[in-house]
C-alpha cells in the first residue's frame, strides 16, 4: 500500500511541477475565485465555462486546471457571503451564518482572513487523506444503500439545532418542514407527476436554489439595513480597514484550530459518499461544532462566532476534495460540479473506475498533488486582496444596498432568463421578511430545500427494495449506526443541560432551557 501511494505521489509531482500545469493550477485557481465571488456563479457555472479552454490540452493539464477552478470557485465563494450575506452557491450557506455578522461587526479583515485559513487547512487535511485512502474509501462508498442515504440525509437535517436560539427549536424544525415542502414542487422525476405547480409551466421544473438563497439571505438583509437604518456601513472608513485587520491572534488560532481538524475530518468523509458533496459538509459540521461547544459558546452562533465561521469553511473544502474520491475511484460524480468533471475526463476518453490508477497515473496522482499546490496558490492570491474586498463594506448605505440588490436579481436572471423567476423571487423575500421579523431562522429553510429532493429519492429506493417497511431503518448495521448518532445528536443537548441543572444544584435562577 505505502509503496503504490509513494510511487503514485512521484507520478503526481513529476505530472504537476512542469511550468505548463503549474501554470494551469494558477489559471485555474484565480479565475475559480473570481467567478466564486460573483453571487449566483458557483463552482458548477465556473468549471463549464473553462471546460472549452481545455480542448486544447492534453488530459493532465486539462483536468489539473477544470480541479483548480473548482476549489478556486468553492475557496472564493465565502467573500460574498461574509461581506453582503449574499451565498450563492449552497456550500456557502453556512458561512454566512457568522462571516456575516462578524464582518458587519468592524472585523471583516478578519472574517475573511480566517476563511481563508481553515479552507486552506481543510483541503490540506483533505488532500492528505485522499492520497492515503483513496483506494479504501472508494470501496466504502460502495457499501452505501439508498437506506444509509436517507438515515444520513436524517442526520443531516439534526443540524437544525444548530441554527435555532434559545427556545428557537420549534421554529427552525417549522422551517425545515417548509423547505421540505418547497423542494417538492415541480415535476416528480420518478412518475411525471406534476406536483405544487398550479397548472404554471414556469414551475414545472420546480424552484431554483439560487432564487431561493437569494430572496432569503441577499434580498431580506438589503431591506433590514433600512428599516433598521443601520448605519454601520456608513462608519467604516476604508483607511480603518488594512492589513493589521487580518491579525488573528494566538488565542483565537487555539480556539479555531481544533474545530478546523474536526470539520476537516467530517467535511471529508461526507465528500466521500456520492451524491453527498460539500453543502452536506458545510452544514454538518456547522451543526457539529454548536453541539460541541459550551453553553456560552454556543451563545455567540450566528453573532459572529469564529467556530461558527471556520467549521463550515473547513467543512465544505475538504468534502470538495473528498468528492474526488467516488470521480476518480468509482467512476461515481459526489456532487453536481464533479459531474461536469466526469463530461470532461470521458470527452479525454478516459474511464473513471478502479482502473483509472493503472491506466491513467499521471492524471489520477497528477490531480491529487495539484490540490495542495492549488491551496497555496489561493492563500498567496486571497490574503494580499482581502483589504480591497473587505473595503467593499466601506461603501455607503445609499449604494450598498442598491448593489446588492441589483447583484441578487441580476444573478438569478442570467441563470435562469425567466422573468417569473424574478417575480417569485419578490414574492419570497416578502415571505421571508415577515418570517425573520418574526425571528423563524431562514437557514432551515435551505437545508430542508437542499436535502429534500435526496431525501425523497432515497426513501423511494429504500422502499421498494424492502417492500413499502421501514424496517430498513435499522435492519443493515450501517443505517442502525447512522440513525444512533442521529439520536446521540438530538439527546446530547438535553443531557448536558441536565448536567450543568445538577451542578447548579436545581436551585431557581439555575434553570437551564433544553435545546434539542
Amino acid at each position: 500500500m505505502w509503496d503504490g501511494m509513494l510511487s503514485g505521489m512521484l507520478t503526481g509531482i513529476s505530472t504537476t511541477m512542469i511550468p505548463m500545469n503549474i501554470a494551469m493550477v494558477l489559471f485555474g485557481c484565480f479565475m475559480g475565485s473570481l467567478i466564486g465571488m460573483l453571487p449566483g456563479l458557483g463552482p458548477i457555472t465556473a468549471v463549464a465555462l473553462m471546460i472549452p479552454v481545455t480542448y486544447g490540452l492534453d488530459p493532465s493539464s486539462g483536468m489539473v486546471l477544470l480541479a483548480g477552478v473548482y476549489y478556486g470557485a468553492i475557496f472564493g465563494g465565502s467573500t460574498s457571503s461574509i461581506l453582503i450575506n449574499a451565498p450563492g452557491e449552497a456550500a456557502t450557506v453556512a458561512t454566512a451564518l457568522d462571516g456575516y455578522p462578524l464582518a458587519r461587526q468592524g472585523h471583516p479583515g478578519k472574517a475573511l482572513a480566517v476563511a481563508a485559513y481553515a479552507s486552506f487547512s481543510g483541503g490540506t487535511i483533505s488532500v492528505i487523506m485522499l492520497m492515503i485512502f483513496a483506494p479504501i474509501l472508494a470501496s466504502v462508498a460502495t457499501s452505501f444503500q439508498s437506506a444509509d442515504y436517507f438515515a444520513l440525509m436524517i442526520l443531516g437535517l439534526t443540524a437544525v439545532s444548530a441554527f435555532a436560539g434559545r427556545g428557537g427549536v420549534l421554529k427552525a424544525l417549522l422551517m425545515v418542514v417548509l423547505g421540505l415542502m418547497l423542494a417538492t414542487v415541480g415535476t416528480d422525476q420518478t412518475s411525471g407527476v406534476q406536483r405544487f405547480t398550479f397548472g404554471s409551466l414556469e414551475l414545472l421544473d420546480g424552484i431554483e436554489f439560487l432564487l431561493l438563497a437569494m430572496a432569503t439571505f441577499a434580498l431580506t438583509e438589503a431591506l433590514s439595513i433600512v428599516l433598521k437604518r443601520d448605519e454601520s456601513s456608513d462608519s467604516l472608513k476604508p483607511r480603518t480597514i488594512g492589513f493589521k485587520n487580518l491579525k488573528v491572534t494566538k488565542s483565537e488560532f487555539k480556539q479555531i484550530a481544533p474545530t478546523i481538524g474536526r470539520s476537516s475530518l467530517l467535511g471529508f468523509i461526507i465528500g466521500v459518499l456520492p451524491g453527498a458533496g460539500a453543502t452536506l459538509g458545510s452544514f454538518m459540521a456547522y451543526g457539529m461544532e454548536r453541539n460541541l461547544a459550551s453553553p456560552e459558546e454556543q451563545k455567540k452562533f450566528g453573532k459572529g462566532s469564529l467556530r461558527g465561521l471556520a467549521a463550515p469553511e473547513a467543512g465544505n473544502n475538504a468534502a470538495s476534495s473528498g468528492s474526488f474520491v467516488p470521480l476518480l475511484c468509482l467512476g461515481i460524480p459526489g456532487s453536481g460540479t464533479t459531474a461536469v468533471m466526469l463530461g470532461a475526463l470521458i470527452a479525454y476518453g478516459i474511464e473513471p473506475g478502479p482502473r483509472m490508477l493503472t491506466a491513467n497515473p499521471q492524471v489520477f496522482w497528477g490531480l491529487i498533488m495539484s490540490m495542495y499546490l492549488g491551496n497555496v496558490f489561493l492563500l498567496i492570491l486571497n490574503l494580499p486582496l482581502i483589504p480591497y474586498f473587505a473595503r467593499l463594506l466601506a461603501v455607503p448605505r445609499n449604494f450598498m444596498v442598491p448593489m446588492i440588490l441589483f447583484f441578487s436579481l441580476m444573478g438569478v436572471y442570467l441563470v435562469t432568463f425567466n422573468d417569473f423567476d424574478i417575480l417569485m423571487m419578490v414574492i419570497f423575500c416578502i415571505a421571508a421578511m415577515a418570517l425573520r421579523l418574526m425571528n423563524f431562522p431562514m437557514a432551515p429553510l435551505l437545508l430542508g430545500f437542499i436535502l429534500g429532493g435526496l431525501m425523497e429519492d432515497n426513501l423511494r429506493r429504500a422502499l421498494l427494495i424492502y417492500n413499502d417497511s421501514f424496517s430498513f431503518m435499522w435492519e443493515r448495521p450501517l443505517t442502525l449506526g447512522i440513525n444512533l448518532a442521529t439520536l446521540l445528536i438530538l439527546v446530547f443537548p438535553m443531557i448536558r443541560s441536565f448536567i450543568a441543572r445538577r451542578k447548579g444544584g436545581g436551585k431557581p435562577g439555575n434553570e437551564v432551557v433544553v435545546e434539542v
